[in-house]
């Protein structure tokens, strides 16, 4: 079974939730010691730091995933993505990027859900991870976001098509 990475999934985070998310729906929130412990002892498939915050993904919950027989689509940054191609999963990876920084700059303040500061890191490493994105056979697709129902359209293509071929696999 191929595992897919795209979008999102339950992972851990030191962060604290931002009003209106729920642990172990959005995120698992853990302390930066109880993060530490699991990526010491090798549960973790990739994790990062990102804006001060650990960010990890559990094998566990990978498996978890896989047991229902389910496609896994994971929310990842760059490092997460040169982390997982240190495995032997074989997954595609789509990375989806807004057209400019100065539009991501507007969703996010129009969000309201960052300090300035948070703000200014994320601004800084999607600034970076938007240039290493262009480094060849890092992704298999990049969708720009320009719209979001196009952009959604598009993702929805790709992995239909990634469905098909893993269910055509399957009854070989």
């Amino acid at each position: 079974m191929r595992t897919f990475l795209a979008s999102a999934s339950p992972v851990n985070t030191t962060r604290q939730p931002r009003p209106g998310e729920v642990n172990g729906k959005d995120y698992h929130y853990v302390t930066r010691e109880e993060m530490q412990k699991g990526i010491d002892a090798g549960e973790f498939i990739e994790h990062a730091e990102f804006s001060g915050n650990m960010y990890g993904t559990s094998k566990a919950a990978i498996q978890a995933v896989q047991a229902q027989n389910q496609i896994c689509i994971l929310d990842v940054d760059l490092q997460g993505v040169k982390n997982i191609k240190k495995t032997d999963l074989d997954p595609i990876y789509i990375s989806v990027q807004p057209p400019s920084i100065e539009t991501l700059e507007k969703r996010l303040r129009d969000r309201q859900t960052e300090t300035e500061e948070s703000l200014q890191k994320r601004l800084n490493a999607a600034c970076i991870d938007m240039e290493l994105s262009k480094e060849p056979g890092l992704f298999n697709l990049i969708i720009v976001n320009n719209d979001l129902e196009e952009a959604y359209s598009e993702l929805k293509e790709v992995l239909a098509e990634e469905i098909e071929k893993a269910q055509g696999s399957k009854k070989s």
